[in-house]
């Protein structure tokens, strides 16, 4: 329990991110993050017995697939749904994860009719969320209502990638109790490392360009800690969660995510919650305990 919810406190860095370096491209953002994670995944594999150095073959393809769905192609989605829509209702789309782990991977005998209070208090809150950001949006004119829309699709497309690569990782490693939780983080990391990096040379920016902009050290400073502490560091204690608990009941852990998230972007515009948020975030609580509740 502790580690998720450790995972999810590191993760909720990543939603503030994108943000505070938003003139840099969302592709820059995104290869730089993970291009540390690999590059610190690499490190830590060298330093393993050669033994146990390198994954089989079909641990590898696994890897590379489950690192697309998690990583790189779920946090691209991301970043681009938080440019066009914002920190705050992407971060609680993200937040319905819990739910959807729930309704797939629940334990044998937990009746879908428990779970329905949980989501009826969780769909209430993401929507008076959106209402209240749309509402100020469209306010602003019809592109930039549009734009939103777009972010918000964009972030529910996230969430699917990462719903499935919550269930397929969760039960590899139940299939695989031989494998180490770190191992199969560090063999994550490279996979992600080496799609960050065919993604930069694809569609990044070159270093010129890079240089031009203005906060490059912040930029490099938050692709250093993003890439140590939010993907390598909250992988492995997300392995450890995902290696002893259900998938439903590892999900629910990720509502530290969002919490998080939605502090720390307080925090970043210097502003309390309004009414509507504070609404919204405490029906979003109310139904994550709900189903906890259902769950247990």
């Amino acid at each position: 329990m502790a580690a998720g919810l450790g995972a999810g406190a590191l993760w909720g860095l990543t939603f503030v991110a994108p943000r505070m370096v938003g003139h840099f491209g969302m592709v820059d953002i995104t290869a730089s993050r993970f291009l540390v994670f690999g590059a610190i995944s690499g490190l830590a594999v060298f330093a393993r017995p050669a033994a146990v150095r390198w994954p089989t073959g079909r641990q590898a393809l696994a890897a590379l697939g489950l690192s697309v769905l998690g990583f790189s192609g779920y946090y691209l989605l991301l970043a681009f749904g938080i440019e066009a829509a914002g920190t705050e209702v992407p971060s609680l789309i993200i937040g319905t994860i819990p739910v959807w782990m729930m309704l797939l991977g629940r334990p044998a005998g937990l009746r879908l009719s428990a779970l329905l209070p949980g989501l009826v208090l969780t769909g209430a809150g993401i929507a008076l969320m959106i209402w209240g950001a749309w509402s100020a949006q469209h306010g602003a004119g019809d592109a930039s209502g549009a734009r939103f829309g777009w972010g918000i699709a964009l972030a529910l497309c996230a969430m699917v990638s990462w719903t499935v690569y919550g269930l397929l990782n969760a039960a590899w490693l139940q299939r695989h109790t031989e494998l180490s939780a770190t191992d199969w983080a560090n063999w994550l990391g490279v996979a992600t490392g080496l799609g960050a990096l065919a993604l930069w040379l694809a569609a990044g920016s070159d270093v010129a360009t890079l240089r031009t902009r203005p906060d490059g050290m912040l930029f490099v400073w938050l692709a250093l800690a993003s890439g140590f502490g939010s993907s390598w560091l909250a992988t492995i204690l997300w392995n450890i969660a995902s290696q002893r608990l259900s998938a439903s009941l590892c999900g629910q852990l990720i509502v530290s995510e969002t919490l998080f998230a939605l502090l720390y972007s307080f925090v970043w515009d210097g502003r309390w919650p309004q009414a509507t948020e504070w609404a919204a975030a405490l029906l979003f609580v109310l139904g994550i305990l709900a189903s906890i509740k259902a769950h247990r």
